[in-house]
């Protein structure tokens, strides 16, 4: 595709583990316009780090054309990780400046991967501190965890969609929708 992205998707994207090491659960939530997409999954026994790198993995691969995106995590280890690192990585071979293996790498691949079809802007945002798409992708992590809790396959409920559109009304004050 030539030029700039068409298509200007914001994605929040929160993962998590309890205890941790334990069972993981991620989510992704795309909007786009008036449509949004909910993705979540989960796996039997993770990391908070894997599953918060498994929801930006999976946001972006729901993607089907290249984008502009901007990507709010709560997690300054992916955030950092993409923004800061990961080219140092790569050029010594996967490994850290204390010579010590990438932790993740598997995954952190797969990420560089995803990023490399859209233009990026990775945006930090506090956890649990009221930002509405922050705590329903936290709720999402918390349904993928008890679903797996509950004796759920995760290869059979990984990835869930809901692409039920939001509900929620605009603010009376006229102010439009942060993007």
């Amino acid at each position: 595709m030539s030029g700039a992205p068409k298509h200007h998707v914001v994605i929040y994207t929160d993962g998590g583990c309890a205890p941790n090491p334990g069972p993981g659960g991620w989510a992704a939530i795309l909007l786009l316009g008036d449509h949004k997409k909910e993705l979540k999954g989960g796996e039997r026994t993770s990391t908070n780090n894997r599953m918060e790198l498994m929801a930006a993995i999976s946001g972006l691969e729901a993607l089907k054309w290249p984008c502009r995106v901007d990507m709010h995590t709560d997690s300054t280890y992916v955030r950092d990780g993409i923004t800061k690192y990961i080219n140092n990585w790569k050029r010594n071979g996967w490994r850290t400046t204390a010579k010590e293996p990438v932790k993740n790498e598997d995954l952190w691949r797969r990420l560089d991967v995803a990023v490399q079809a859209h233009t990026i802007n990775w945006r930090w945002v506090k956890g649990h501190s009221g930002d509405h798409y922050n705590e329903r992708a936290d709720e999402l992590v918390h349904e993928a965890r008890a679903e797996l809790r509950q004796g759920a396959d995760p290869a059979r409920v990984a990835p869930h969609e809901n692409a039920a559109p939001d509900k929620r009304k605009r603010r009376a004050t006229g102010k439009p929708r942060a993007t």
